[in-house]
Order: structure tokens, then C-alpha cells, then sequence
């Protein structure tokens, strides 16, 4: 290759805001000829394929969208310090008999959400038919479930 040809492809979509508009690079440059034919797809599929992926994918910004300017004087809102503390609490109560918990566990709550253990381990001295329990928020969206707020939060993450 010339080593003029990387520096050109550099700077051509800056030279040239049509060219930038389209920066899709089809599948048979991206993908070695004999993996693309492991795929099976016929040179039609192949096409309308790169064509839906083509037309799919996000176009650059234009001054058209941009937003548009403020006035330095209007506060803008912030961004959270930490993601995930700005979502409030669950209350709810866990259906059925609740002993403990331990990794794996599934907790289903009356509002129909599910969550599920991914840490913490404890077995309650006596079982709790249908607790009322709280899900907390933590940092960076981390989900504790807490039964008793003396007794130590299990680390969950919701499935449904």
C-alpha cells in the first residue's frame, strides 16, 4: 500500500462531509471470506443484510442537531455523583416463606418483580411468611434486599 492512502482515508471525512455521513464498512471487509462463507448466506442475503445495517446505523450529527444554545444564567441539570442512588427504595413484600438467603436464591415480590441473590448469605433465626422487604439502591446500580434493617443486606440484581 502507498503510504500516502492512510493519511487520505484520515482525513477525507473531514475534507468531505458526504463521505463521513456514510461510515459503514461492509461485512465482507470486516470478515474473512472463508468465515463469511461458514455463515451460508447467498450474495442477495448478504446485500439486503449490509444494506439494513447500513441504514440502521446512527448518522452524524448535523448543526441541525445541536441543541440549541442557553443562557448561562438558566441552571442546567446535573448529572448523579453516583449512578443509581438517585432511584428511590422498593417496598413491597416477599411472597411466601422466607428463612434466609444465599447466592442463587430468587425473591418474587407482591408488585411481581423478581430479584435474585448474587451475594450475601444468612438464615434467619425463625422463617417469615410474606416479610415486608426493601430493595435499596447503592452505588453504581448495585440493589441490596434488606428484611430487618439490623440484619445484614443481601447484594441482588432483578430479573424480572
Amino acid at each position: 500500500m502507498r503510504p500516502w492512502i492512510p493519511l487520505l482515508l484520515a482525513v477525507l471525512p473531514a475534507a468531505c462531509p458526504a463521505a463521513a455521513q456514510d461510515r459503514y464498512v461492509p461485512l465482507e471487509q470486516r470478515i474473512d471470506a472463508a468465515r463469511l462463507a461458514d455463515v451460508g448466506l447467498t450474495p442477495d442475503q448478504l446485500q439486503q443484510l449490509n444494506r439494513l445495517l447500513r441504514e440502521s446505523q446512527p448518522q452524524a450529527p448535523t448543526a441541525a442537531d445541536a441543541p440549541p444554545p442557553t443562557d448561562r444564567a438558566t441552571p442546567t441539570a446535573a448529572a448523579p455523583m453516583f449512578i443509581g442512588l438517585d432511584d428511590g427504595p422498593i417496598k413491597a413484600h416477599a411472597t411466601g416463606t422466607i428463612s434466609g438467603w444465599q447466592p442463587g436464591m430468587l425473591f418474587t415480590l407482591d408488585n411481581g418483580q423478581q430479584w435474585q441473590v448474587l451475594k450475601g448469605e444468612m438464615t434467619l433465626r425463625r422463617p417469615l411468611q410474606d416479610p415486608p422487604i426493601e430493595v435499596v439502591p447503592g452505588i453504581a446500580g448495585r440493589w441490596f434486599l434488606q428484611v430487618d434493617p439490623d440484619l445484614p443486606k443481601a447484594r441482588v440484581f432483578r430479573v424480572r
